[in-house]
Protein backbone atom coordinates (compact mmCIF):
# COMPACT_ATOMS: atom_id res chain seq x y z
CA UNK A 1 0.00 0.00 0.00
CA UNK A 2 2.74 2.45 0.97
CA UNK A 3 4.78 1.38 -2.07
CA UNK A 4 1.80 2.10 -4.33
CA UNK A 5 1.36 5.52 -2.76
CA UNK A 6 5.08 6.27 -3.12
CA UNK A 7 5.03 5.19 -6.78
CA UNK A 8 1.93 7.30 -7.46
CA UNK A 9 3.41 10.40 -5.85
CA UNK A 10 6.67 9.89 -7.77
CA UNK A 11 4.70 9.62 -11.04
CA UNK A 12 2.76 12.82 -10.31
CA UNK A 13 5.96 14.69 -9.45
CA UNK A 14 7.66 13.39 -12.60
CA UNK A 15 4.74 14.41 -14.82
CA UNK A 16 4.54 17.82 -13.12
CA UNK A 17 8.26 18.35 -13.69
CA UNK A 18 7.85 17.52 -17.38
CA UNK A 19 4.94 19.94 -17.65
CA UNK A 20 6.95 22.72 -15.99
CA UNK A 21 9.85 21.99 -18.34
CA UNK A 22 7.57 22.30 -21.36
CA UNK A 23 5.98 25.50 -20.06
CA UNK A 24 9.42 26.98 -19.32
CA UNK A 25 10.63 26.37 -22.88
CA UNK A 26 9.88 29.91 -24.17
CA UNK A 27 11.62 31.40 -21.12
CA UNK A 28 14.58 29.06 -21.59
CA UNK A 29 14.89 29.99 -25.26
CA UNK A 30 14.81 33.71 -24.44
CA UNK A 31 17.34 33.24 -21.66
CA UNK A 32 19.61 31.30 -24.00
CA UNK A 33 19.65 34.24 -26.41
CA UNK A 34 20.93 36.31 -23.50
CA UNK A 35 23.62 33.74 -22.72
CA UNK A 36 21.86 32.26 -19.68
CA UNK A 37 20.76 28.68 -19.12
CA UNK A 38 18.00 27.30 -16.93
CA UNK A 39 18.70 24.05 -15.02
CA UNK A 40 15.59 22.28 -16.33
CA UNK A 41 17.30 19.15 -17.66
CA UNK A 42 18.90 18.13 -14.32
CA UNK A 43 15.54 18.65 -12.62
CA UNK A 44 13.76 16.37 -15.09
CA UNK A 45 16.53 13.75 -14.93
CA UNK A 46 16.37 13.73 -11.13
CA UNK A 47 12.59 13.29 -11.18
CA UNK A 48 12.93 10.50 -13.75
CA UNK A 49 15.48 8.63 -11.61
CA UNK A 50 13.21 8.96 -8.58
CA UNK A 51 10.23 7.60 -10.51
CA UNK A 52 12.25 4.72 -11.95
CA UNK A 53 13.56 3.83 -8.48
CA UNK A 54 10.01 3.88 -7.10
CA UNK A 55 8.72 1.81 -10.00
CA UNK A 56 11.54 -0.73 -9.61
CA UNK A 57 9.81 -2.32 -6.63
CA UNK A 58 6.75 -3.11 -8.74
CA UNK A 59 8.66 -5.50 -11.03
CA UNK A 60 8.75 -8.24 -8.40
CA UNK A 61 4.96 -8.52 -8.17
Amino acid sequence: MIEDLHRGVALVLYQTTLLLGILAMPIALAARRLGLTLPVRPLIESAERTYERADGGAEGR
